[in-house]
């Protein structure tokens, strides 16, 4: 595996069988997973402008820096994924109590459940289980780490 730097804007290469799946780095662990994916390596990342987003999830370190996925390319960060998504905390002593964490500054706020659907929960990926929610989505089945800290 090849060592590698964490670069705001690297487009990173996600193989998982044999196919080739495409996130971006957003900063803060942060990245933009595509709805793209393709049989063969692709050269012009500009495809990845328009594609619509999978997830935005925080994922180890180690994933990029040890090069388990790799660095392909560079480009800008769409104004939207600028500032990253809301996510939420829910207690797990206490589960009917719900937090607001904002991962562009690190606040938590109180938040009711009703705040909370929709939202990631704030939580740091492995990659195998990234590559296992690429997986479920195109098999339109339902993934069990998302379904595990969903709100309901």
């Amino acid at each position: 595996m090849k060592k590698q730097k964490i670069t705001i804007g690297a487009i990173l290469e996600i193989k998982i069988e044999n196919n080739y799946y495409y996130a971006q780095i957003l900063g803060k662990s942060a990245c933009v997973f595509f709805d793209f994916f393709s049989d063969k390596q692709i050269k012009d990342f500009s495809i990845l402008r328009d594609k619509p987003i999978l997830f935005i999830i925080a994922v180890y370190n180690d994933i990029i820096t040890n090069g388990h996925w790799l660095k392909v390319g560079n480009l800008e960060i769409r104004e939207e994924l600028k500032v990253l998504p809301m996510q939420f905390i829910q207690d797990t002593l206490k589960p009917d109590k719900y937090e607001l964490y904002n991962p562009n500054n690190g606040e938590i706020s109180p938040a009711s459940k009703q705040e909370c659907i929709g939202l990631e929960c704030a939580a740091v990926w492995e990659a195998k289980h990234v590559e296992e929610r690429i997986l479920d989505f195109y098999a339109k089945r339902p993934n069990i780490w998302v379904e595990k800290m969903k709100v309901k």
